[in-house]
């Protein structure tokens, strides 16, 4: 298992922080040659410095930055394997109080830096017969609330991968998508922080206590989990599977909702 992407080329956006950056630690550690992307390049460098990653900064939404990775990719490495578009965020108000300027910036975040970089990534990922990995969200399933950029952007990445899906297989290219629930990742932190505040909660940890309490699992998943299931996705051993939603959010999909106030009764 320590070499199972062994001579595979792995490109991440959003790589320089919690899923992204915690696949890039799992798959070169499985023997991928990893490239990591994103707007900020600190980040990318601390994750390269830490599993070897090669970090070329861009903006995935930005056509000519997502061609510049990709062909540096191939400059570099001569293939590409896997594509892991993970960039997010952004989207968090409701309709009405949401600017034009605000929307734009969700879609860019959300939607468009997967359309772009997979449209840059396709050839290749077709020459090599290779697959991609969309990290959506338990938002692309259902809606919180005053998120509907988010929730509108990560509902149109699993419309992404199953056309990408249906389109591309083929030509041999697989293409899944994750919906994770809450992760403990700096967004996330920032976020429970935030709750933890306007709720009158002590801190950080009563926020995610709070948000997971009625979840079978009752916790929130650390980044290294959801890197797991999409080294799964992204194997050989997912050789089948294409088109598939896979949701990592601890139970909560399966939980009744009117259901609720009777288990925390029992």
């Amino acid at each position: 298992m320590a070499e199972a992407f062994d001579g595979k080329v792995v490109l991440i956006t959003g790589g320089g922080t919690g899923i992204g950056a915690a696949t890039a630690a799992r798959l070169a550690g499985e023997g991928a040659r990893v490239v990591v992307t994103g707007r900020r390049r600190a980040p990318l460098d601390e994750v390269a410095a830490a599993t070897g990653a090669l970090a070329v900064p861009g903006d995935s939404s930005v056509d000519a930055d997502a061609r510049a990775v990709v062909d540096r990719t191939l400059a570099e490495f001569g293939r590409l394997d896997v594509l892991v578009v993970n960039a997010g965020g952004h989207g968090m108000s409701a309709v009405a109080d949401t600017t034009d300027e605000d929307w734009r910036r969700s879609l860019d975040g959300n939607l468009n830096s997967a359309f772009v970089m997979c449209r840059a990534a396709l050839p290749a990922l077709v020459e090599a017969r290779g697959n991609i990995v969309v990290m959506s969200s338990v938002a692309g399933l259902f809606a919180g609330p005053e998120v509907a950029g988010y929730t509108v952007g990560k509902h149109a990445l699993i419309g992404l991968t199953r056309s990408m899906a249906r389109d591309y297989g083929p030509r041999g290219v697989r293409v899944n998508a994750i919906c994770p629930g809450w992760v403990r990742t700096p967004m996330s932190d920032q976020e429970m922080a935030d709750f933890a505040a306007a709720a009158d909660l002590p801190d950080r940890e009563s926020g995610y206590a709070a948000v997971t309490a009625d979840l079978p699992l009752r916790r929130a998943a650390e980044p290294g989990e959801i890197a797991a299931v999409c080294r799964f996705l992204a194997s050989d051993e997912a050789s089948f599977i294409t088109g598939a939603v896979l949701v990592a959010d601890g139970g909560g999909h399966a939980v009744d909702l009117p259901t609720v106030p009777i288990g925390r009764a029992m």
